[in-house]
């Protein structure tokens, strides 16, 4: 099951200049959702539709799932056109024109709130009603949410990203360990269990804590301690939600047991990137990864001399009984604003993300989680059996997303350098720290309104 460069990895590659051009599309953007919303779909017409898949597979699976919209829309034409970064749709959703997109898809979910608080993309709450679907009984939780923002549903899931535990199931076998951990505290013994040391670093690591560990980022962390982040007025609630510092304190005291800040950063030093074949867990010199759907693949490719395991993240021992959930992302679909084709553009994103044939499809070509439920439960899908247990992750009522803002995920960014100031020192005071970042959250979004 090979998967090529995960979304993860190139949404980050562009958030940046994302960012800017939503700043520039909150001022320049009409948000007019009624400015083509009056076309006759049952018409001859053609549309555009704008991606971010540029892999040869990828970009065929697009082009499929489109065949499949036009075989069953005969008088809707699709022109398709990939690789196309959230920076070059947000210009063309500004200028707007002949040329530019009647749909958009995006790796960015961190930037629903400003697609929609912006009126760059027009709400689908409408559309919904209308064709008398129910987005809460289609899409999984998590998905759901994370496609509005504040009331305004301007985006829908186009399959999805769930994150889980891989673990290196020979090298558990030989330390002892039946099965994998079901909580933090089991995951810390099986960690230090795991780890061998060798010299002044480590021959076999249990696991890689450090926030620099490449998937082990602070929201993915934190989604098994399911925070609030923000209260019912929109404040910041990371000084006040006991389960964030939780997660701060269970994230520390992994680096400090398994060796200090400094002794693990310089062994992290030395090993593979994220995306290559020299991967730590595909070498075996980390026995535990937390990781997205798409490392199975990459892992099996890499050839590795034993076998790989796959589970759940562990969950806070005091929510033992959500132990199955997860962290959840995904690519989201959405109509332009400036498209006078809007009823046409329904169709197709009704297709493409409603459709259980077409999300199933779509599923099986690239690899990625279906994103409605009874997609998930299709017996027309084919994985890995191991693939099961993202599926699984995915369907779960208590897995978890970052929520929506105005500014995007400047408030995760805040959060990730806490937890590099604290995991490193510079932050000795927890409390203190929240309560400066939430702080900082708050002030961010103010500014950004």
């Amino acid at each position: 099951m090979p998967r090529t460069l995960p979304r993860a990895a190139r949404k980050a590659a562009f958030a940046l200049s994302a960012a800017t051009a939503l700043a520039l599309c909150a001022t320049a953007c009409t948000g007019q959702s009624s400015a083509g919303a009056d076309d006759d779909a049952s018409k001859e017409t053609t549309l555009t539709f704008w991606h971010a898949w540029s892999a040869p597979n990828e970009v065929e699976a697009v082009k499929n799932l489109v065949a499949g919209f036009e075989k069953t829309h005969p008088n809707v034409h699709v022109t398709v056109v990939g690789n196309m970064t959230d920076d070059k749709i947000n210009q063309a959703l500004r200028a707007g024109g002949s040329k530019a997109p009647d749909v958009i898809s995006s790796f960015t979910t961190n930037n629903v709130g400003k697609f929609c608080s912006s009126g760059a993309l027009v709400d689908l709450n409408p559309f919904f009603k209308k064709a008398q679907i129910d987005p809460e009984t289609t899409f999984p939780k998590a998905m759901n949410e994370y496609t509005q923002y504040d009331g305004n549903r301007c985006t829908v899931p186009l399959l999805g990203d769930a994150y889980g535990l891989y673990y290196n199931k020979t090298a558990f076998r030989k330390a002892g360990i039946a099965a994998p951990p079901k909580t933090w505290s089991e995951f810390a013994a099986d960690a230090k269990k795991l780890t061998v040391p060798q010299g002044d670093g480590f021959k076999q690591l249990g696991f890689m804590p450090n926030y620099h560990g490449w998937e082990s980022t602070t929201e993915h962390y934190l989604g098994q301690f399911s925070p609030t982040y923000f209260d019912q007025d929109g404040k910041s609630t990371l000084a006040t939600d006991p389960a964030v510092a939780a997660a701060f304190t269970m994230q520390k005291n992994l680096v400090d047991s398994l060796g200090g800040f400094r002794k693990l950063e310089k062994f992290r030093s030395g090993l593979g990137d994220e995306w290559g074949p020299k991967h730590p867990f595909h070498t075996g010199q980390v026995a535990m990864q937390l990781d997205g759907e798409w490392r199975l693949g990459m892992a099996e490719a890499a050839k590795p001399g034993f076998e790989i395991g796959v589970a759940p993240l562990p969950v806070p021992d005091d929510r033992a009984g959500e132990y199955g959930k997860g962290y959840i992302t995904g690519t989201i679909a959405g109509i332009a604003a400036t498209s006078h084709k809007q009823n046409a553009a329904w169709e197709l994103v009704k297709y493409m993300t409603t459709d259980t044939s077409a999300v199933v499809g779509f599923s099986n070509a690239i690899h990625n989680v279906p994103s409605t439920l009874a997609a998930l439960k299709s017996p027309d899908l084919k994985y890995d059996p191991r693939f099961k247990t993202f599926l699984d992750i995915a369907a779960n009522p208590h897995s978890t997303t970052s929520p929506a803002t105005v500014n995007g995920g400047v408030y995760l960014t805040t959060i990730q350098q806490l937890g590099y100031d604290y995991e490193s020192g510079k932050v000795t005071d927890l409390r203190a720290g929240l309560k400066k970042a939430a702080a900082q959250i708050d002030t961010d979004i103010a500014q950004a309104k």
